[in-house]
């Protein structure tokens, strides 16, 4: 598949998660939910860097720590918000 292509994927992929994420902060304000709109943030950050920054083929250190890190940031506030309830 040409980069173009997958840049173009990526592109429509993420427009329709920002939408499920609008559409999820309109259901309610309750923490599951909030844990499902880090669940799509934490989706839309492996697209990113997969698809926009490439890093699928990048070493595998370079690719564990971007993922790891939005992976690492939305436990913290997951557990913030459902420790807050």
């Amino acid at each position: 598949m040409s980069a173009s292509r997958v840049l173009i994927i990526c592109w429509m992929t993420l427009a329709v998660l920002s939408i499920g994420t609008v559409a999820l902060g309109q259901v309610a304000a309750t923490g599951l939910v909030s844990v499902a709109i880090l669940a799509v943030a934490v989706t839309k950050a492996w697209l990113i860097a997969d698809g926009f920054m490439e890093l699928r083929h990048a070493p595998r250190l370079w690719r564990w720590l971007v993922l790891s890190w939005a992976v690492l940031l939305a436990v913290l506030i997951a557990s913030t918000l459902l420790s807050g309830t």
